[in-house]
């Protein structure tokens, strides 16, 4: 807490901000590109519905939180800079300044990863700046004039092997297994190896890309405690119970990539995509809110069953939009699961803004009451 310290909250807030715009600019893009009967805007900012939500709103959480652990003010560049880039393509579209911040911001997490590596190296580090490295690649490409659907395998990296390197940061002391971190970079090595083939070879390289999460998946079912804390109570099984369920669509997306290889449109494309950004990655920040929150804004989120409200229906509706509308055709099901997968989101924002003001609340009257002040409870709320 200490190290945090050297990071204000209130120097947080505004990439926080931007952040959850970025998220709100990004389910109304999806919103749009569901065909939804909302107003469309002037600028084109439906074809930067990925990177809003990739970069605009996990990466300037990641950023922030990554930040919050470095404890230095200059590592706030990076959640600055993504929450700024996705400003920018909210507001104009996909244009050079966007970009170039989004790639900006890639390059000082690489530097934030750098100097907790020089803190404590490890496995899990290592994984975390592999994740950066995929974000630093795929904005690159972008610049270079390639099309999102070709960024996606980066764009997968950057979220897949950040929140495995987190999942084994936090397993690593009940590991037994003493070849368990060289399983792990094997697997990694794989997904950074079938990325960098999807670039260069996309017809073949996506089956070694697909392989690579399908070895990710694998480890991560075999050796994350998640599979013992589902057997638990209260916060750790729902933890658990979202991991799990991540874990499933993650291995779906590797069996498509692996079996059927690329695809850059259709209802196949848009299966894999939403298997990976929003059954698994989706899945993560939402059970693991209630721990990083807390630790990014000093405010608590504690858990309460009404979490799973908004797990269950991101889950039921993505296997809705995947098993009817994608698999079976179902065009009108689609768009109908696809809003509700927004609702899903909005609803789960909803709980958690809930959950922690009724937790902080009883705190603030307390000591409005101590104080002879009412007016603290307002302000603190």
């Amino acid at each position: 807490m200490s190290r945090s310290a050297g990071v204000p909250v209130r120097w947080r807030l505004p990439a926080l901000a931007a952040g959850a715009l970025a998220l709100l600019a990004g389910l109304y893009t999806g919103l749009l590109l569901l065909g939804a009967a909302v107003p469309a805007p002037a600028a084109a900012v439906e074809h930067v519905h990925g990177p809003l939500m990739v970069f605009g709103f996990v990466g300037t959480l990641i950023a922030l939180e990554r930040t919050t652990a470095l404890g230095t003010r200059w590592a706030l560049l990076a959640p600055a800079c993504s929450g700024a880039g996705a400003l920018m393509l909210v507001t104009t579209g996909p244009n050079l300044a966007g970009k170039t911040l989004l790639m900006t911001a890639s390059v000082v997490l690489l530097g934030i990863y750098r100097a907790l590596w020089g803190r404590q190296p490890s496995t899990a580090l290592l994984a975390q700046a592999s994740g950066a490295f995929g974000w630093y690649a795929a904005t690159l490409l972008w610049l270079a004039g390639y099309a999102i659907a070709e960024l996606v395998p980066w764009m997968v990296v950057f979220v897949v092997a950040t929140i495995a390197g987190e999942r084994l940061e936090l397993a690593h002391v009940a590991i037994r297994d003493r070849h368990a971190e060289r399983w792990f970079l094997a697997a990694l090595a794989a997904v950074v190896a079938g990325a960098t083939a999807s670039t260069l070879w996309p017809a073949s390289g996506a089956h070694l890309f697909g392989a690579g999460l399908l070895a990710v998946t694998t480890w991560l079912a075999v050796f994350d405690v998640a599979r013992h804390t589902v057997q638990a109570k209260a916060l750790p099984r729902y933890i658990a119970a979202g991991l799990l369920a991540g874990y499933g669509w993650l291995t779906l997306a590797g069996l498509l990539w692996a079996g059927a290889g690329t695809t850059l449109q259709g209802p196949r494309y848009d299966a894999t995509l939403h298997a990976v950004f929003l059954g698994f990655t989706m899945s993560m920040i939402f059970v693991h809110a209630p721990v990083i929150l807390p630790a990014v804004l000093r405010r608590p989120l504690p858990y309460h069953r009404v979490l799973y409200v908004p797990l269950v229906l991101l889950h039921a509706s993505l296997l809705v939009r995947v098993g009817l509308g994608d698999a079976a055709g179902m065009e009108r099901v689609w768009r109908w699961a696809g809003v509700v997968n927004v609702v899903a989101v909005l609803a789960f924002a909803a709980c958690a803004v809930t959950v922690s003001w009724l937790c902080r609340a009883p705190t603030e009257v307390l000591r409005a009451a101590a104080t002879s002040r009412p007016t603290a409870v307002v302000a603190g709320s």
